[in-house]
């Protein structure tokens, strides 16, 4: 081991430990951390390490980051208009009892953020399901809890339903298509519904004594459906754009997108938005709310880790990381590469149940590719990357539905209780959001096996 190695490795645990301790600072904990190794880098404290600022600029994935703000800010608009709202109302009118109603609200909840984000989800679903209860006379806890891990359910559903997903659809040359079929076989988004169902089946038995009749108030009415053409235009294009290789998969001679394709359509269908709110209502107010919608404490950790994940990778972390990892295979058969991808799966669940999912996947995805590598040079044959990448995803994204801090919808479903006069205990959270995660990852576990092992 190098002796930067070692050193870049004590600076990457400090760095998470001060994230994990001091989460409001997570931003400028990151970039604090970025810095330090661009400046190491700079001075050249290390043989054979350099980091300048134009290289950590260039680590930094503008396509993700774009990706990400653009879609916030269509989704504000989308939230504006109502639409969700009368979603809502719709599926209350259509359902019998509360069980029902609270199954249906997640479904609609997890459908939803398979194209939007988690958070935004459960900001708009959860309002509805708290003025339900409260004219049932129930406790909306549990509803709220529900609402909020199928939202984190089906985040890894799609390439735009969570920021993991964007991650590693970059790092594995993934599309939009590719969620749905990828290689001629079931992509992630049925692996994810497949996983829904059994966590439904959960559900529907905990809430199987709910039996009390349910009444729909007066729908909402929405008189501008333009954000919804918006939003669904964002995924139609995000859809069409995805036959179009990017330029390291094109052939020779062959058109190919640039990098930051996905980033600009997300932008374009925002600011289109925009403008017909700006000519609409002939002011800017719109401007300064949309903008305050944006999540820059995600943007700004996501660039800081960029940077970081960037320097690690130049003082050989990620290639130790992967070979201390590989090491599990063995000889790189069959049994061997189950037990790494059980590894991954399992050990992801269990670290983002505490940790934030989006810099421990952005860590793992680097470590990834280097463990395909070395798992297929160990067996004499070539290891699909997309087994332990799916199984990344499954793992880190599911995994936060076990604690109340494990994702951000959880942490948001459990704000708004908290405002309306709802303590939630750690262990009434985990009631739901163990055995929802278990039967959800477990179902995930066994078809991303069988699909692409």
């Amino acid at each position: 081991m190098q002796e930067f190695t070692l050193v870049s490795l004590i600076i990457f645990g400090v760095t998470y430990a001060l994230m994990m301790i001091f989460q409001k600072a997570r931003p400028y904990i990151a970039a604090v951390s970025a810095l330090v190794f661009v400046l190491i880098g700079v001075f050249g404290f290390f043989d054979g390490y350099a980091y300048s600022f134009g290289d950590a600029l260039a680590e930094i994935d503008w396509n993700v980051l774009m990706m990400i703000a653009g879609t916030m800010g269509t989704v504000f608009l989308f939230i504006r208009s109502g639409m969700p709202k009368l979603m809502s109302d719709i599926i209350i009118s259509k359902t019998k009892n509360i069980c029902m109603t609270i199954l249906a609200l997640s479904v609609f909840a997890g459908l939803i953020s398979a194209f939007i984000d988690n958070v935004a989800t459960v900001l708009m679903i959860a309002p509805v399901a708290l003025e339900l209860c409260r004219k049932m006379d129930v406790s909306p806890v549990p509803a709220i809890i529900c609402i909020a891990v199928s939202s984190n359910l089906q985040g890894a559903a799609t390439l735009v339903g969570d920021t993991t997903s964007i991650l590693l659809a970059k790092a594995a040359e993934l599309d939009f298509a590719d969620f749905f079929v990828c290689d001629g076989k079931p992509g992630m988004f049925w692996i994810v519904q497949a996983g829904a169902l059994a966590a439904m089946a959960i559900l529907y038995f905990m809430f199987r004594k709910q039996k009390g009749p349910v009444s729909a108030g007066a729908r909402t009415k929405v008189e501008d459906k333009f954000p919804s053409f918006l939003l669904a235009g964002t995924i139609i294009a995000l859809i069409a754009v995805s036959f179009i290789p990017y330029k390291d998969a094109a052939a020779e001679g062959q058109f190919y997108k640039p990098e930051i394709t996905n980033g600009l359509i997300c932008i374009v269908f925002f600011l289109v938005g925009l403008l017909r709110e700006i000519i609409k209502t002939r002011g800017f107010a719109v401007v300064r709310e949309s903008l305050k919608e944006i999540d820059y404490y995600t943007l700004g950790l996501l660039a800081g880790l960029f940077v970081v994940i960037g320097g690690i990778e130049r003082a050989g972390v990620i290639d130790l990381i992967g070979d201390t990892i590989a090491k599990l295979g063995g000889s790189g058969g069959r049994g061997s590469v189950f037990l790494v991808y059980t590894v991954i799966v399992w050990v992801s669940v269990m670290l983002s149940a505490f940790i934030d999912n989006i810099p421990y996947t952005a860590t793992m995805l680097p470590v990834i590719a280097v463990l395909a590598q070395r798992l297929s040079v160990a067996g004499g044959t070539v290891i699909d990357p997309k087994l332990l990448y799916f199984g990344l995803l499954c793992g880190a994204t599911l995994g936060g539905n076990l604690t109340p801090i494990g994702a951000s919808a959880n942490i948001t479903g459990i704000g708004i209780l908290r405002k309306n006069g709802y303590t939630v205990k750690t262990g009434t959270f985990m009631k739901f959001g163990v055995p929802f995660t278990l039967a959800a990852v477990g179902v995930g576990y066994i078809l991303i096996w069988v699909f692409y092992s």
